[in-house]
């Protein structure tokens, strides 16, 4: 996708972090980071080159097609591109669908600083505020307990009546079950910081 096309993507910045569009400079480390067995442990597999740069392809399209999606994500000291965190629109049959998510994956030398819950507040804040959403969700395996910190960091409940088999796992597979986070608009609003500008 062209710099010209990304020029439209919008921009959102929080306190250490840029959400842009993406650049052709992000795929090599984005391949990096797929392919790392830490990184994708709560995935059925790590993805290939070619399969990252496929994923990479696919968000860029969204993100300049709809002007929202999964903005690649940068360090603002440094301009160090560490993954990508946003708003996917989810593509299964699921009880709780048509549901917006807000998700992220990031470079395990990113780990730990707060970083996705940074991120994930300000995709959360463009979703209600410029998109209008009533509800967000987000989703993993109840094995991934730093993600589950971060959904719950970010002021999202959890009812176990909605846990879920993910259908794009295995049957038999232990990462199928999933745990189902929501935040309303509503429940935003009252917890909500300046946390980013767009």
């Amino acid at each position: 996708m062209s710099e010209a096309a990304n020029a439209e993507v919008p921009i959102i910045e929080t306190n250490r972090l840029v959400l842009r569009g993406w650049r052709p400079t992000d795929r090599e480390p984005f391949a990096a980071l797929n392919a790392d067995a830490r990184v994708m442990e709560h995935f059925p597999v790590p993805l290939t080159r070619a399969e990252s740069d496929a994923l990479a392809d696919r968000i860029t399209t969204h993100l300049v097609t709809k002007g929202w999606g999964l903005w690649a994500v940068e360090r603002r000291a440094g301009g160090a591109f560490i993954g990508f965190t946003g708003l996917a629109e989810v593509t299964f049959d699921a009880l709780f669908g048509p549901a917006i998510e807000v998700g992220w994956r990031l470079a395990r030398d990113a780990w730990g600083f707060g970083y996705a819950t940074e991120g994930a507040r300000a995709a959360l804040r463009f979703g209600f505020q410029q998109l209008g959403l009533e509800e967000i969700v987000s989703f993993t395996s109840p094995r991934n307990v730093r993600s589950v910190a971060v959904m719950e960091r970010l002021g999202m409940t959890r009812d176990p009546a909605d846990d879920f088999d993910h259908p794009r796992v295995p049957v038999g597979n232990p990462l199928r079950r999933h745990v189902l986070y929501r935040l309303r608009r509503t429940d935003w609003r009252a917890t909500a910081g300046p946390e980013s500008t767009t």
